[in-house]
């Protein structure tokens, strides 16, 4: 069940920004990325950067290089939500980049998965501790 806010339900649905093209809600989500581009034609073309917004349609995050517009990428970053409260999860989706510069790139999602991940083991001493 989603949270409403009680004021948006009195006053009507949010208004709409006319210029504003985008269909889906985006969230300020700051988590790792891994990313590398699918199918590279000169070299391999991967990195480590930081997620600035997500939405169901897309991710816009931080590069250390431009990635080629057109070209499929995967990305992985780790879901800050886990499954029942306890089990880690990372995202990872393969889409095209459709804006990129020096330091961000944006990709619109075309196939996504959540797969499990191990959680992070207790160093030897904090199991003394």
């Amino acid at each position: 069940m989603s949270m409403v806010d009680l004021g948006q339900l009195q006053q009507g649905p949010p208004q709409r920004n006319p210029t504003e093209r985008r269909v889906t809600s985006r969230f300020p989500v700051q988590q790792e990325i891994r990313y590398h581009l699918l199918q590279p034609r000169s070299g391999s073309l991967s990195g480590v950067g930081k997620t600035l917004d997500v939405s169901s349609g897309g991710v816009l995050f931080t590069t250390s290089e431009r990635l080629p517009a057109g070209r499929m990428v995967e990305i992985a970053m780790h879901w800050p939500a886990r499954l029942n409260g306890t089990c880690p999860l990372q995202f990872v989706a393969t889409g095209r980049v459709i804006r990129s510069d020096q330091n961000t790139a944006a990709v619109r999602i075309q196939r996504y998965e959540f797969r499990t991940r191990a959680a992070q083991t207790m160093t030897a001493g904090a199991a003394g501790a």
